[in-house]
């Protein structure tokens, strides 16, 4: 009987992963052999360029659910987080370079007269189930999708689910001409109705040009996975978008290494980073920056200001939601860094000289 009930759970849990689209798709075919052709490929699985352990030790992690379960002081603000709502007419005007944060990772960027999204992560919750999961402190993104202009492209750093959502995908595939990710993500996009022709794959270290724009595909220090048996089974990465007169870093998510000097050496200086520093915790210190390292690691990349990202929208850790930005902004203070801290949905406008500053997450 326990034979045939084990039976029955493993044939039910194919059945999901064949069947529910968010749980996205395995590379097969042209794709499965570029990712075979990578240097950062073995033995079905891609590699970061350092050892990257994480604790994931059984005790160790039944430790952190025990604790995310029981919530806690200032794990999510007190009330729904306000954001700025942005009036769509404003969103048409690209003549200054501009990015809006839309919590999280999720961001909009105007450059050289080109709209791109980068994460765009606009569902409520980081889940396969959003129902169950825990649920965007804003209830929505500052603006909707319907109400976003056409946009040039989506660039994608990896296959998480809070950064690569199923619904926002599928909303957003009408409106968008190209999409950027990283090696192998590509399935989970066309299984998800986005013509193949839509999508360019990379590598680290490859060089493409769109629209008058520079992309360059760098090194992160983390994994990927949608569900439990495709671990490091596509790339992750980090983004250089050079417009010319003006250059952004986008960190995606990365644990502190030696990548950030040499995407440095390679590309910068930078005139901004988007750069992680929030869902820390000692145990994945490997795949996730301490806030101290955020700064760090954009001294690395030579950058000008910092943005800070991935905080603000979700609780995915047991710190406090708001001790990211607060740990962010008082190292950037001690090593003369200039740090953007918008609301979300307040643009941040290149060039200006001055940049949000107001520390308006004392309010939730």
């Amino acid at each position: 009987m326990m034979i045939v009930l084990v039976l029955m759970l493993v044939a039910a849990g194919v059945l999901l992963v064949r069947l529910y689209p968010p749980l996205g798709a395995r590379a097969t075919g042209d794709r499965q052999l570029a990712m075979k052709g990578s240097a950062n490929y073995s033995q079905r699985r891609f590699l970061n360029l350092i050892p990257t352990v994480m604790n994931t030790s059984l005790r160790g992690m039944l430790s952190v659910a025990a604790e995310l379960a029981r919530g806690g002081q200032n794990r999510r603000p007190r009330r729904a987080l306000s954001t700025l709502e942005l009036n769509p007419a404003d969103l048409q005007n690209t003549a200054h370079t501009k990015v809006i944060w839309f919590g999280h990772s999720s961001l909009l960027l105007q450059l050289n007269g080109r709209t791109l999204l980068l994460d765009p992560m606009y569902g409520p919750a980081p889940s396969p189930f959003p129902f169950i999961g825990g649920k965007r402190y804003s209830r929505t993104p500052p603006v909707d999708v319907d109400s976003l202009p056409d946009v040039d492209a989506v660039i994608l750093s990896h296959d998480h689910y809070d950064h690569l959502d199923y619904g926002s995908i599928r909303r957003l595939n009408r409106k968008v001409s190209r999409f950027f990710v990283p090696l192998g993500v590509g399935a989970h996009l066309e299984r998800w109705g986005v013509p193949r022709e839509k999508i360019t794959e990379a590598d680290w270290w490859d060089e493409l040009e769109f629209a008058g724009l520079k992309l360059a595909c760098t090194p992160s220090r983390h994994f990927s996975g949608r569900s439990l048996t495709d671990r490091n089974a596509t790339l992750w990465c980090s983004w250089v978008i050079d417009g010319g007169s003006e250059k952004i870093y986008f960190s995606g998510d990365s644990g502190y290494g030696p990548h950030f000097r040499q995407i440095g050496e390679r590309y910068g200086p930078f005139d901004l980073t988007l750069m992680e520093c929030g869902q820390y915790n000692e145990q994945w210190a490997a795949i996730h920056m301490m806030p101290e390292e955020t700064v760090q690691a954009h001294l690395d990349v030579g950058g000008k200001v910092l943005l800070p990202i991935h905080w603000g929208a979700f609780t995915l850790s047991v710190h406090a939601w708001t001790e990211p930005i607060e740990r962010a902004v008082a190292a950037a203070q001690k090593n003369n860094v200039t740090v953007a801290t918008p609301r979300i949905g307040e643009p941040v406008i290149l060039g200006k000289g001055s940049y949000p500053g107001a520390p308006w997450w004392q309010e939730g």
